[in-house]
């Protein structure tokens, strides 16, 4: 069993928390599940990229918590942006 840095640690725990409180909101589940799946193609050493998505989720799940919350923005980047 690999061990797992503080900030992959960290991350793992978001997601759970996510997909938690997503059970309570219909149709957010799955969209969870693709937003960590196409970011878990990051490359591990990019940690200042890996620290500001951990940042921006934090904020979206405590959106995501609140009751009045039915649905999340989504901010994208162009590939050209992300260089």
């Amino acid at each position: 069993m690999s061990r797992h840095s503080k900030l992959q640690k960290q991350v793992l725990s978001l997601y759970r928390q996510f997909l938690r409180a997503g059970k309570a909101k219909p149709g957010f589940v799955p969209r969870i599940k693709d937003e960590f799946k196409a970011n878990a193609k990051i490359k591990k050493s990019d940690v200042m990229y890996i620290e500001y998505l951990y940042r921006r989720g934090q904020r979206q799940l405590e959106q995501l918590k609140d009751h009045n919350t039915k649905q999340l923005g989504t901010f994208s980047k162009t590939n050209d942006e992300r260089s």
